[in-house]
């Protein structure tokens, strides 16, 4: 399981709120698990707690209770958002549940009867009430004040913006639409409002999520609203026009999804896709109720890049699928020589409690499963080097991200935040800022990242 910011913690956390708190003010701390999608539910909480007059605690010991909101994808996050769940009731006592494990309360409750309350993914309402029932707000209306931007638990210049929740999907390995919902499209004009104000408090980079950004403004019709389109190639371009950084995560390879191609060429939008292949074998796309087929996909590929030729395009992959065979592997492993894509993820699959996938027979024997994953990682791996090493002597943009004594580290427009890999400079990067974007000469690299100069 993923945590965003990585290891967020009521004393660890990186939120832009103020330290200042009055006297008598309550407070209440945050820890975010999960995905981006969970931190932007998270970001939501904790504005609508700032503007009814609560401080924010960035220590377990200064709140007054503390909310956990958790991850529920997998039995390995839902272990580790019990883990979670636990600390936080040693080390405050009042623990208030939400997120994807709370659509579970029993298994909650069950491991930890002390919690406050327990309520479900993005029930942001059901969360307040928990929170006013454990620590009655006491506002001051001519102090406590709504920030401009909301709470910020990201880097003041890059942030993630939500732009539908839930998915249609039915895949069998997955269980977000029984947690989730199915999938639900914000407004576009609120998408671009958001945006805007975003970009006016100084963020340089958004970054867009959903369960399923390609199927956007679907549950809308497509409709049209104070100027906007709800469909994600009109809300591609919106955004593009803002003057950010606009990076796409979760699409789905449906055909449209060839039209976001030419705002990549253009600079529109930055020339980057993350997509969720999962498997390139038919037979284990069909037993995973995936409707896509790698064959076709090495053709959209090709489309893609014959359009944009700098197009880097990440995605994540399941090996050890039920039934999947040494075979169906090895055309995986095929898929991915002649994909040659840019950044690779993969998980060993494991059940996940109410899953379809969890019936399937044939299951993969864990000694197996790991060492398909080590072959696996170990071509893409091989493949990000020869692709990175490629671009030592080129001249590219970088975003910057922190500056430490030894350097500046930073994100080309190939790398998102967390996820993918940085490119370092350590010569005369004194004048730096996170956030600048500067043109850098890529003097060397690795397997991940990149070092270079200014």
């Amino acid at each position: 399981m993923q945590q965003n910011p990585p290891e967020l913690r009521p004393d660890l956390a990186r939120a832009r709120i103020p330290d200042e708190r009055r006297d008598g003010q309550p407070t209440i701390g945050m820890v975010s698990l999960g995905c981006p999608k969970a931190l932007v539910d998270s970001e939501r909480i904790l504005t609508r707690l700032r503007a009814e007059g609560y401080a924010i605690s960035a220590d377990y010991q200064g709140a007054d209770a503390v909310i956990v909101n958790t991850c529920g994808f997998l039995d390995s996050a839902k272990a580790e958002s019990l883990d979670a769940i636990g600390e936080a009731l040693q080390e405050n006592g009042r623990v208030i549940v939400t997120g994807c494990l709370g659509a579970e309360p029993e298994y909650i409750t069950g491991a930890h009867p002390k919690v406050l309350a327990v309520t479900g993914p993005h029930q942001y309402e059901q969360v307040l009430d928990a929170v006013h029932g454990a620590v009655p707000p006491r506002p001051d209306p001519f102090i406590d004040l709504l920030p401009a931007s909301g709470v910020s638990l990201t880097p003041r210049h890059y942030s993630y913006l939500k732009i539908s929740e839930g998915c249609n999907h039915k895949c069998k390995f997955c269980i977000i639409p029984d947690m989730r919902g199915r999938l639900v499209s914000r407004p576009a004009h609120a998408v671009v409002r958001e945006a805007e104000k975003l970009v006016e408090a100084g963020v340089k980079e958004l970054l867009v999520i959903s369960q399923d950004t390609s199927a956007y403004g679907l549950d809308r019709k497509y409709e049209t609203e104070r100027g906007h389109r709800a469909h994600i190639t009109d809300l591609a371009r919106d955004l593009g026009s803002l003057g950010a950084w606009v990076r796409l995560h979760y699409v789905y390879p449906y055909p449209h999804v060839r039209d976001l191609i030419p705002l990549m060429a253009d600079g529109l939008i930055l020339p980057y896709m993350d997509i969720p292949f999962q498997h390139a074998h038919p037979d284990v796309l069909k037993r995973m109720a995936r409707p896509a087929a790698g064959a076709k996909t090495l053709d959209e590929i090709a489309a893609w890049r014959s359009v944009c030729p700098d197009i880097t395009l990440r995605s994540t992959f399941i090996v050890g699928y039920p039934g999947e065979t040494e075979a169906e592997f090895q055309t995986l492993l095929d898929w991915l020589d002649e994909a040659q894509l840019d950044r690779v993820g993969a998980f060993q699959y494991e059940n996940v409690a109410g899953a379809r996938a969890n019936d399937l027979p044939d299951h993969v024997a864990p000694e197996v499963k790991q060492d398909r994953f080590e072959r696996f990682m170990e071509k893409a791996q091989a493949i990000s080097a020869a692709k990175l090493e490629a671009k030592v002597g080129t001249r590219i943009e970088v975003i910057v991200d922190s500056i430490d004594d030894e350097g500046a580290t930073c994100r080309t427009k190939a790398d998102a935040p967390e996820i993918d890999g940085n490119l370092f400079i350590d010569q005369g990067f004194e004048a730096l800022s996170p956030g600048d974007i500067v043109s850098v000469t890529v003097d060397e690299a690795s397997e991940y990242d990149l070092w270079g100069r200014l």
